[in-house]
């Protein structure tokens, strides 16, 4: 592809991203969009499965590892990534904390990190979990770009990449 196929894609994505955009409107969405935005963080989830590990029922115990290992893997390749590619995220002031400690959006994490959780969640014998995730991935990833912290290719790309990871972890058990 030619660099004015590609200027275009790039003008394509950035305006797309900002008619999504809410995070400077308050209100009701950008409310939700905040919190969506958030709960896709891995430190949150790491927590929870490791109280998982902690108070949940043999089953859940080894449901709670495989999960914990997929978010490990997936942001040590997005993080390998984001350092290689190097691209700098949309201008903006909401989620101060991601762009101090990460300043590089593509691809997104938090968008793997969801994708591959659903894909994991949908492979265990309990409907509802894999459901609620299979809905909870893309919305955390619109939110992302709601929110201004990223483009939405990052947010494809990182839906990519947690697909390819759930599947391949699926593949290894």
């Amino acid at each position: 592809m030619s660099n004015l196929t590609f200027d275009r894609l790039g003008e394509w994505d950035r305006t797309l991203s900002q008619r999504i955009r809410v995070a400077e409107n308050p209100g009701l969405l950008r409310s939700i969009a905040g919190i969506l935005a958030h709960s896709g963080d891995s430190w949150f989830w790491i927590i929870g499965l490791m109280l998982l590990w902690l108070w949940g029922s043999a089953e859940w115990k080894t449901r709670s590892v495989i999960l914990a290992l997929g978010v490990i893997a997936t942001a040590v390749l997005v993080m390998a990534m984001k350092f290689t590619i190097r691209r700098k995220r949309p201008e903006g002031e909401w989620g101060n904390i991601y762009r101090i400690t990460d300043p590089h959006s593509f691809p997104s994490g938090h968008a793997a990190r969801a994708f591959m959780l659903a894909v994991l969640a949908s492979s265990f014998d309990v409907f509802w979990f894999g459901f609620t995730l299979a809905i909870w991935a893309p919305l955390v990833s619109l939110a992302r770009v709601a929110m201004g912290l990223h483009y939405l290719s990052d947010i494809i790309a990182g839906m990519i990449i947690g697909l390819v990871i759930g599947a391949l972890i699926l593949g290894l058990l």
